[in-house]
């Protein structure tokens, strides 16, 4: 019986070692850089009061490197100079995020603000407000919080 299988044993031996030669793999194609995402125009959001010009800035708002581009206003009000800006963030789990991103930047230890879901503190050698609504990320730089309450509730109230 054992002699039955030794024929056997080695057709499938022979049978393994038989084959064709795997095809070559197709050249890979190159895969195309995603299109910069355009900003959104959230310019006509910010208060006419004091402004002295807008504009949306591609990446980085505020030279933030973790955060993406927006809106930016820039303001100038009895010799006081402050910026507005808006970063529409897509969602707002991102909105969220983002503006824990802006907290690590804050030096010192940012205050909580529970009634606009924000952070006051400064960054670099300004005063800086921010807070997150909806798949919105906006603030003030450059206003004492007294000063920058009532124009980020105001903008609040515009973002819909």
């Amino acid at each position: 019986m054992k002699r039955a299988l030794l024929p056997v044993t080695l057709s499938l031996i022979g049978l393994a070692g038989c084959g064709s030669t795997p095809e070559p793999a197709a050249p890979a194609k190159p895969v195309a850089a995603p299109a910069p995402k355009e900003v959104p125009d959230h310019t006509s959001l910010f208060p006419d009061k004091g402004k002295v010009a807008t504009r949306i800035v591609p990446d980085h708002i505020l030279d933030m490197k973790k955060l993406p581009g927006g809106s930016v206003a820039d303001y100038d009000v009895k010799g006081t100079k402050y910026q507005m800006f808006i970063v529409d963030a897509d969602s707002n789990q991102n909105a969220a995020f983002m503006m824990l991103d802006m907290r690590d930047e804050m030096q010192s230890k940012p205050e909580y603000i529970a009634y606009m879901g924000g952070y006051f503190g400064s960054y670099g050698d300004k005063p800086f407000y921010c807070f997150a609504k909806l798949h919105y990320l906006a603030g003030v730089v450059g206003l004492p919080k007294a000063k920058a309450d009532p124009l980020m509730r105001d903008l609040a109230a515009q973002l819909h």
